[in-house]
């Protein structure tokens, strides 16, 4: 008997149950990631970061050890305008 292999083209399309789920995931992703290094960029402390982007510190340190599940992408486009920044997104054929 032989293992399956299955190859996917990235890890969310691996964990998720549908394509729809994967490109949500990738996109809080990419989302998530880009506010971490704007923080982290500035040298903000958490305290310091989570008042510009009006959340509270606690959620601010889920942002930054990347707990993607407690984050709605309406979520993270708010705290990406607070901190003056544009979402932008685009669509490419999958």
């Amino acid at each position: 008997m032989s293992a399956q292999s299955d190859t996917y083209q990235s890890v969310w399309d691996a964990i998720a149950d549908t394509p729809e789920q994967a490109a949500n995931l990738r996109a809080r992703s990419d989302l998530m990631r880009a506010i971490a290094q704007i923080v982290t960029s500035h040298g903000w402390t958490q305290s310091d970061a989570a008042q510009r982007c009006g959340i509270t510190q606690p959620r601010m340190n889920d942002l930054l050890r990347g707990r993607l599940s407690r984050f709605s992408l309406d979520a993270l486009v708010n705290i990406a305008a607070a901190l003056g920044q544009r979402v932008h997104l685009e669509l490419e054929p999958a």
